[in-house]
């Protein structure tokens, strides 16, 4: 398989990897300090590819502060996109696999059937615009790469909207939980997953591709689900999205289509409900002990 440098350690997905790797026995993964692992800084970047001659780079770094983005393009963009575009060069030159997570966001949101790889992007915030300049500037310096776009990702892991939830149905009598933005919910450690399935079975069918889990829910019936299955008693009030104004306009309608993953890739992509259940008995295993 070769040297794997995960770079973005410390986030929820790359802390996903290196619990995957740990259970599946995974080895030859490199799980990068940031402090050693700036995708800003070139010169050590390239001494890392010369030290390590990675046969895959996974980057999970990002600027994902969706609201702050508006106010912080130019911030978001030297990370989403000349970070990208610093990896992309040295994954090039090199002959290095690289697997970038991009997201939902890319879409305007605007339509009501799955979003396939092929359809128009038209990202409607600073976040989305700076991850698609990502995507596109990869495909300029290399065409050795994985784009992987994901949606709505939570796990036992980093801060997200299932352990939020969590926390507030503790502390609140009533959440107003937003129901006209739809789409699908995301294990980060299912994605962990379907990475590693990758990079083991050595595809060499490079290109743009969706994952998220299946199945189709708001936000509003995700967080329901999340109180139901946890046993959490609060009041939950469906509210439209113009009820709870943001910095940053996300998508309403972000499905995507995961043919393309599990043809070509092999993916066997689990339903959002049976991954909520796994996290959710995990995080309480997690308390108990």
């Amino acid at each position: 398989m070769g040297k794997v440098l995960v770079f973005g350690a410390s986030g929820q997905l790359g802390q996903c990897l290196a619990h995957v790797a740990r259970e599946r026995n995974v080895g030859g993964l490199e799980f990068l300090p940031e402090a050693q692992a700036n995708i800003l800084d070139v010169a050590g970047l390239t001494a890392l590819f010369e030290q390590h001659q990675p046969a895959y780079v996974i980057n999970c770094a990002a600027y994902t502060a969706v609201d702050k983005a508006e106010d912080e393009l130019e911030l978001a963009r030297r990370i989403n996109r000349d970070g990208v575009e610093n990896l992309a060069r040295l994954c090039g030159e090199h002959g290095t696999v690289l697997i970038q997570i991009s997201t939902d966001f890319v879409f305007a949101g605007t339509g009501n059937q799955p979003l396939t790889e092929t359809d128009d992007t038209a990202p409607i915030s600073a976040y989305g615009l700076t991850k698609l300049e990502g995507e596109q500037v990869i495909a300029t310096l290399t065409d050795r790469y994985f784009i992987l776009r994901t949606s709505w990702l939570y796990s036992e892991f980093a801060g997200n909207f299932v352990k939020t939830m969590l926390k507030l149905g503790q502390e609140r009598d009533e959440l107003r939980i937003i129901w006209d933005q739809v789409g699908t919910p995301t294990y980060a450690i299912d994605l962990a997953e379907a990475i590693l399935s990758i990079i083991e079975s050595q595809s060499q069918a490079f290109g743009l591709y969706h994952y998220s889990n299946e199945g189709v829910t708001s936000w509003y019936d995700f967080a329901t689900a999340i109180f139901e299955l946890s046993g959490t008693t609060v009041r939950t009030v469906p509210i439209r999205t113009s009820e709870y104004p943001t910095k940053a306009t996300r998508p309403a309608f972000s499905v995507m289509d995961k043919t393309k993953a599990k043809t070509q890739l092999g993916l066997a992509i689990p339903h959002w409900q049976a991954s909520l259940k796994t996290c959710l008995a995990r995080l309480a295993t997690a308390v108990a002990e």
